[in-house]
């Protein structure tokens, strides 16, 4: 089915105050099916636009909450929502710190998207600045040597704003879109909350399928049958299809934001073709992994985007057990973790067992690593754990900041790239051990059960409790 009938998904990312939420209502203005000049009422995080192009009426859907909880929690989920990225620069300000955050997001999706310059109208504008910040950021736009579509636009004055909406729509028919809406249900939770009155909302949007009145879904291992359904408009509506979005009630608890809704008993395409058992190892099969995250969402996000190379002998939610160092001992794995707590005695018992354990908080950060191993460039993710120390004492010398740690298990050494995990399983952070002694003697290791004063640079803030991992 022709991909061009169903509106495309448009995210909008960038810096704070770059003129994001400006812009969208620009936009809204210009809806021709909006009636008087602002007519559209937004009530929930998704609105519904409709634009003339090529001689017809095409609707755009834009995720119009700027840094919502979509893409502040489900970074890579979130660009997944999407089929067309707006990252958004001031042409005064120029690419700022969010800036990278969302451009990163939006490669490491393989999200199509388009650079608009913004504030335009302004004097202290300098296009050609912006244009070589992106360029330092490895982002090749038309016109400087490469094909990411860019447009300078004025929000205040309407410049260029038909022409975004247009754009929007050739780069949306330029990709290959496989979706059908009798095909299986495929939603995105991009908000949700508790409402005291009528219970669990949730606003979704649908990447396949049609989502129907009274139809049994499930959100992860959130279970509900669907109440009622209102647009961006505030219209109630019985189903809607690939590129609305709506909110609904009828979820018994309230999903996780980036969840992917699919009816009950059926299982998301993305899911289906990545989830996998306890099974062997396929021959093609360079890395074998578990996969601890989260939440269902995070999985789904993270399942969906490992190279084919990967296999995953199994994935699931929550801490990862002793049975799973076990496990991926017997099978050769590596532990994989999103977000996860990793309790001190697993840590433990996963170096004794010679089993390494990676997490992750940010989901690009693990692919870039994984797809790196896959390319035969040994990274971070091969390391080896050289030891477990603990963190007993903090104390000034010479300007810096002195641990006293003893070993529980292997050794610490001068040079050791180490990892400090927080006692609730967090990552306090990465430094080295450039300075190492044991009373007043300057030593290049310490073995178990022994004490000793190290410095790191960078220094990290450390707590009394934290667990030091010595690695390669």
């Amino acid at each position: 089915m022709a991909s061009q009938f169903f509106p495309p998904v448009v995210s909008v990312l960038g810096h704070v105050d770059h003129g994001k939420t400006t812009l969208l209502d620009a936009i809204r203005k210009s809806d021709i099916a909006g009636g008087e000049v602002g007519g559209i009422t937004q009530k929930i995080g998704v609105s519904q636009i409709e634009t003339v192009y090529e001689g017809e009426k095409r609707p755009i859907t834009f995720i119009d909450t700027p840094g919502h909880a979509a893409f502040k929690e489900m970074r890579s989920q979130g660009a997944h929502v999407a089929d067309v990225g707006l990252l958004i620069v001031s042409a005064v300000d120029g690419v700022m710190p969010q800036t990278k955050e969302a451009l990163q997001l939006f490669l490491s999706s393989k999200t199509p998207f388009i650079v608009v310059l913004t504030k335009t109208d302004l004097p202290d504008k300098n296009v050609d600045k912006v244009k070589q910040q992106l360029l330092r950021e490895n982002v090749m736009v038309e016109g400087y040597g490469g094909d990411i579509p860019v447009l300078e636009v004025s929000a205040r004055t309407g410049t260029n704003v038909k022409e975004l909406l247009d754009l929007i729509l050739l780069v949306y028919t330029m990709q290959p879109h496989d979706v059908d809406p009798a095909g299986t249900l495929r939603a995105v939770v991009i908000e949700s909350k508790r409402d005291v009155k009528v219970g669990p909302r949730a606003t979704v949007i649908v990447k396949n399928g049609t989502l129907t009145i009274r139809d049994e879904i499930q959100a992860g291992k959130v279970m509900g049958r669907v109440r009622s359904m209102t647009d961006g408009k505030g219209a109630m509506v019985q189903s809607v299809t690939v590129g609305a979005g709506v909110e609904l009630l009828g979820f018994e608890e309230v999903p996780s934001v980036g969840s992917i809704v699919s009816r009950k008993g059926e299982v998301a395409t993305e899911a289906k073709r990545t989830l996998a058992g306890r099974g062997e190892k396929p021959e093609n099969a360079l890395l074998s992994v578990i996969v601890c995250a989260d939440s269902e969402g995070s999985l789904e996000a993270i399942l969906g985007e490992f190279p084919k190379e990967v296999h995953v002998m199994e994935a699931k939610t929550g801490e990862i057990s002793e049975s799973d160092v076990l496990f991926a001992r017997s099978t050769g794995s590596i532990i994989i973790t999103f977000n996860v707590r990793l309790k001190s005695d697993v840590a433990k018992f996963a170096q004794t067992e010679h089993v390494l354990v990676k997490n992750y908080q940010i989901i690009y950060e693990m692919l870039d690593e994984i797809q790196q191993v896959i390319d035969g460039k040994a990274s971070a993710l091969l390391e080896q754990i050289f030891g477990v120390s603990t963190v007993q004492a903090k104390f000034p010398f010479d300007k810096q900041e002195v641990l006293g740690v003893i070993v529980n298990d292997g050794r610490v050494a001068k040079g050791d790239k180490i990892r400090v995990v927080r006692e609730d399983g967090t990552v306090a952070g990465e430094s080295t051990v450039t300075s190492l002694r044991q009373g007043k003697d300057t030593v290049t290791k310490v073995e178990k059960g022994n004490e000793a004063g190290i410095i790191l640079t960078p220094q990290l803030d450390t707590l009394v409790g934290d667990v030091i991992l010595s690695h390669s």
